[in-house]
């Protein structure tokens, strides 16, 4: 049976349609699939619907894997710089945000008809609303059974992503296919995602809807973004970037004051001694979280009735006050996956398969997890152009 197309990508989200796109225009007959009855559902919902869509920090060290080094080859050949070229090609307004983050001045949907308009470029067939049934792979072609059709290549690309956000019709079918070519899969979990909180900590869920400017730790990594004290624990930026390195069992290090330098409460006593420690506190936090901070801590009253030993304590406690989450608030709520299909499977260069010629995996669907801001969409279109030009 002859191959009716060059190349089969599986998936029509950001990685899928920047695959088909390069490999389109290098004159590869391109067949894209998805379930979903449109393209690019998760770059839709992104930035609040305005996409933000690379990071101009996008350095290797802004990523996690189970090989740190694997992410290099890709970025390096494919920079945000790259991607901002495109998009300025398409007369699409942009703007920088904070911590290096770009996101459309319009919508979200000026990307996505960018990635077709790339695609039609180079004639991309796109098959959408159609759920894969069957994939096999003999004689050296791939066989990919969809909407009652047979159609066949000598390569097939996995960007189906990863499980978060089901809503959006996620799934872990990039993992069911990985295991059934022997591929191993680093177990995924939910990333850039909220943590929840119980027990004797379930009293900071009161402050529902408190935010405020932190450094939270997980591990050795620390990231110096707001917190946000939601009904069920910990969201906001920097909660958001320790949850993919938290593990279950480990606390978060929070630093309520980190403009603040060692002996800050000792100045202000000899400063303002008549100063209530509670107001000391107010006037830095969110009244409410001040009030839950100093009694927890069991300090009230006036700083010159206060023991410098006492006062230090309290400083070192506000600088790394131990939290112990219960969890995550699951696949639903997280932004991206961390873990997938093992990098230890895949050529850096290429991201293709090292044990079943023709097959590669790209985007979410690998063991890569960028930060928030922008640099999971830099790995989405550096390791589709990575694939599309090697097929």
């Amino acid at each position: 049976m002859p191959a009716t197309h060059d190349l089969i990508i599986l998936g029509a989200g950001a990685a899928g349609l920047m695959c088909a796109a390069t490999a389109g225009q290098r004159g590869r007959r391109v067949l894209l699939i998805d379930h979903a009855d449109q393209p690019g559902k998760k770059i839709l919902i992104s930035g609040g619907g305005r996409c933000n869509f690379t990071n101009v920090g996008a350095a290797p060290d802004r990523f996690h894997s189970a090989n740190p080094h694997f992410a290099k080859s890709a970025l390096s050949r494919y920079t945000p710089a790259d991607f901002i070229a495109l998009v300025d090609r398409h007369g699409i307004a942009w703007h920088e945000k904070t911590l290096g983050q770009l996101f459309c001045d319009g919508s979200a949907r000026q990307i996505v008809a960018m990635l077709m308009e790339e695609c039609a470029k180079g004639a991309v067939r796109i098959a959408l609303g159609q759920p894969i049934r069957e994939v096999t792979h003999a004689d050296g072609l791939f066989r990919v059974t969809h909407d009652g059709t047979v159609s066949t290549a000598p390569a097939l690309v996995i960007a189906t992503g990863g499980p978060s956000i089901p809503k959006m019709g996620a799934t872990g079918f990039a993992y069911d296919l990985a295991r059934q070519f022997g591929l191993k899969i680093v177990e995924p979990r939910p990333a850039l995602v909220p943590l929840t909180l119980g027990g004797d900590e379930a009293l900071f869920r009161d402050l529902s809807g408190v935010a405020t400017e932190v450094m939270a730790r997980a591990g050795k990594t620390a990231f110096r973004e707001a917190a946000l004290f939601t009904h069920k624990g910990l969201s906001g930026p920097a909660i958001l970037q320790v949850s993919s390195y938290w593990r279950h069992g480990q606390p978060v290090g929070i630093d309520f004051l980190p403009s603040q330098t060692a002996g800050w409460t000792i100045a202000a006593k000899r400063q303002r001694p008549r100063t209530h420690f509670h107001t000391l506190l107010t006037e830095q936090l969110p009244a409410r979280l001040a009030e839950v901070l100093a009694k927890r801590i069991g300090l009230w009253g006036e700083l010159a009735n206060l023991p410098n030993a006492k006062l230090e304590d309290a400083e070192r406690r506000l600088a790394d006050w131990q939290f112990h989450p219960n969890g995550t608030e699951g696949f639903a709520k997280a932004e991206v996956t961390a873990g997938g299909i093992s990098t230890a499977e895949l050529s850096s260069q290429t991201m293709a398969a090292k044990k079943v010629p023709g097959l590669y995996a790209i985007g979410e669907a690998v063991d890569v997890t960028g930060w928030l801001g922008g640099y999971n969409f830099q790995w989405a279109w550096a390791s589709a152009v990575a694939a599309g030009l090697a097929v």
